[in-house]
């Protein structure tokens, strides 16, 4: 399962050579108002949202090491100090668990209704976080870069996503790390991601994903290299419906995510 953010002609302007996709906006704007209801039409999302949150820290552990590590272990926040940028960040889902862990969250979307979904959860649950109705190419020509770049579901809601991988990687710093997650584009994809989720068990609307938008790691990993990052890791996502969770594996066929670095 994978979602991603976008709004409608009237939520946004998108400016020349931005990746914004209006027709994604519109979709993921009209569903705003169920980011944070656990059992609607983002259930997946808050499902997947611990296997997300471990695999950064995991990741974030190893890349910067134990100094790092036991330092923020020191004021009990796992990510105290890192600054982190979430683009494509919906209604905060997962933007407010990494601040609550201690990282100077920004999140950025380009749908200004999930940005304001996002800013009135997060002073009701009174959890910092920046919130910004843009997209990731407005913040390039500005100084600040992160230690931790996230598009977690949202590159395949993107209208070219080489641009927005090169973005990305521009608004890292040199020593940071980016992180996609996303859908493999397999015949096992289709069948379970499309056709299960949003027929069968009916878990997302008809029509959230189109499978053709899905990418191989390979195709993720090229423009990445392009922009001089190295793919760390590479991780399956898996449902296990008995259990009614996801795990991470190694059967990358459907959901995936990636760490890379320069």
């Amino acid at each position: 399962m994978s979602l991603g953010t976008s709004h409608p002609a009237s939520d946004s302007l998108p400016h020349p050579g931005s990746t914004v996709d209006r027709e994604e906006i519109a979709k993921f704007s009209a569903m705003a108002d169920a980011w944070w209801d656990t059992n609607g039409k983002f259930r997946p999302l808050h499902r997947l949202n611990p296997i997300r949150v471990a695999y950064i820290l995991d990741m974030v552990n190893a890349h910067f090491g134990a100094e790092r590590a036991n330092a923020s272990t020191a004021d009990g926040a796992a990510l105290s100090g890192l600054t982190m940028l979430d683009i494509g960040c919906g209604g905060g889902l997962l933007a407010e668990p990494l601040a609550r862990l201690g990282a100077q969250v920004t999140g950025i979307d380009a749908s200004e209704r999930n940005i304001g979904i996002a800013r009135t959860h997060a002073e009701q649950s009174e959890v910092k976080v920046t919130y910004l109705p843009c997209a990731a190419e407005d913040l390039v020509s500005g100084p600040q870069r992160f230690d931790v770049v996230l598009a977690m579901e949202v590159i395949e809601h993107v209208s070219d996503p080489a641009i927005f991988l090169s973005t990305a990687a521009a608004l890292m710093k040199p020593d940071g790390l980016l992180f996609v997650a996303t859908l493999n584009r397999t015949v096992k994809s289709y069948a379970l991601a499309i056709v299960g989720a949003e027929y069968v068990m009916r878990w997302l609307p008809r029509g959230t994903h189109d499978w053709r938008k899905f990418m191989r790691p390979s195709e993720i990993a090229r423009p990445l290299r392009a922009s001089g990052l190295t793919v760390r890791d590479l991780s399956g996502v898996s449902y296990q419906p008995l259990a009614d969770r996801w795990v991470r594996s190694r059967d990358i066929d459907i959901n995936y995510m990636l760490c890379a670095s320069r």
